[in-house]
């Protein structure tokens, strides 16, 4: 023991020790007793201890956190997750799904209520009014958010959320004869020609092409995909990656000869501002319409008839996919129905192998 008279504190009698506690660690303890007595020291000394080493053996449960309603929280994951880890255009696609779809059928809730069938009562309604894949991307939101939520500890799991099947998707694009005749027709205005050869001849989504520098285009012809402009925010393309592409010939002399001073930007507007989408959109729609053809100034359809025409002349899907820059190859695999021949020659090989044994059994 070591109970002692404090002469500082008029005589009385005091403990202090260090102890070790459970846990290993070492502590110093010290009291004055309410009886000023040896004995009482000592035993205010023994029970400081006890409480010490019960706090270790028995610490008192964490206090739980409390759950968050959805409309709270879902603020939280728009200014936390959604901002930090993806790119404007998706931050834009998560908050108008939050604002039309989920805030309104779970804002009032906890999060730790929401469970599996809220979630088909979801689909079940969303369904009347929209299609299976937006419904898939309402619920891919509403996983996230809730996985979130469960990494930062607030549920104890995330309810099962079954995507609903879709059908095969088949592109739209334009067969070679309308591709044909809208280039033919784009030719009237060099630019729109140019940027109509970028996206149907290497691919290049809308914004690719709006956000498209000069300094992308090496002397040889080589195009670096390097740059996405999405409503003005300029950013990295949508796989995240930069990709490389050597250009047609036709579509490196068509850029040549729009070459200017006034922007860094190879498609911009007299001021040097870039084109906006709705330049873009009409102005496809321009082509259209002088070249004959049915379209809505959909930029899209024109990479889809890239990788169509790619696949119809015989490239693999491994060679698409690094050209268009996809991230999947399911992605790329939407195309390669368009290439019957490719599995003729496939099947041709057993043939050829076959005829090879029998020339080595004879």
């Amino acid at each position: 023991m070591s109970a002692y008279r404090d002469k500082r504190s008029g005589d009385r009698w005091r403990y202090r020790k260090m102890i070790r506690l459970p846990d290993g660690s070492r502590v110093r303890i010290e009291g004055t007793p309410n009886i000023d007595t040896k004995e009482a020291a000592e035993r205010a000394e023994r029970e400081h201890i006890r409480r010490g080493e019960e706090a270790i053996r028995n610490p008192p449960p964490a206090k739980a956190k409390e759950v968050p309603l959805f409309a709270a929280f879902a603020r939280t994951f728009m200014a936390t997750y959604a901002t930090t880890n993806n790119k404007p255009s998706e931050v834009e696609s998560k908050r108008s799904i939050l604002d039309n779809h989920l805030t309104k059928a779970f804002g009032s809730e906890r999060l730790d209520e929401i469970n599996a069938q809220d979630v088909e009562d979801l689909k079940a309604k969303m369904l009347r009014t929209t299609s299976a894949k937006y419904v898939n991307n309402v619920l891919n939101v509403l996983r996230k958010l809730l996985r979130y939520a469960a990494d930062l500890e607030l549920v104890a799991r995330v309810p099962t959320m079954k995507a609903l099947k879709l059908p095969p998707s088949k592109p739209e694009f334009l067969d070679f004869d309308d591709y044909a005749k809208l280039v033919e027709a784009a030719r009237q205005e060099p630019e729109l020609y140019a940027a109509v050869l970028l996206a149907g001849e290497a691919g290049l989504r809308l914004g690719e092409i709006v956000g498209l520098h000069w300094s992308d285009i090496d002397r040889a012809g080589v195009l670096t995909v390097s740059h996405n402009d999405w409503r003005g925010h300029l950013g990295s393309p949508k796989s995240g990656r930069a990709r490389e592409l050597p250009l047609t010939k036709r579509t490196l002399d068509a850029v040549r000869a729009v070459r200017h001073l006034r922007s860094q930007r190879v498609f911009c507007q007299g001021d040097g501002a870039p084109w906006t989408v709705t330049m873009m959109r009409t102005g496809l729609l321009r082509q259209e319409k002088r070249a004959g053809l049915t379209g809505r100034g959909k930029w899209h359809r024109l990479r889809h008839t890239f990788c169509s025409h790619l696949a119809m002349r015989g490239a693999t899907a491994i060679e698409i996919k690094d050209l268009a820059g996809h991230q999947s190859i399911a992605t790329t695999n939407r195309y390669m129905h368009l290439a019957p021949e490719r599995r003729r020659t496939a099947m041709a090989l057993l043939e050829t192998g076959r005829g090879e044994s029998v020339a080595r059994s004879s």
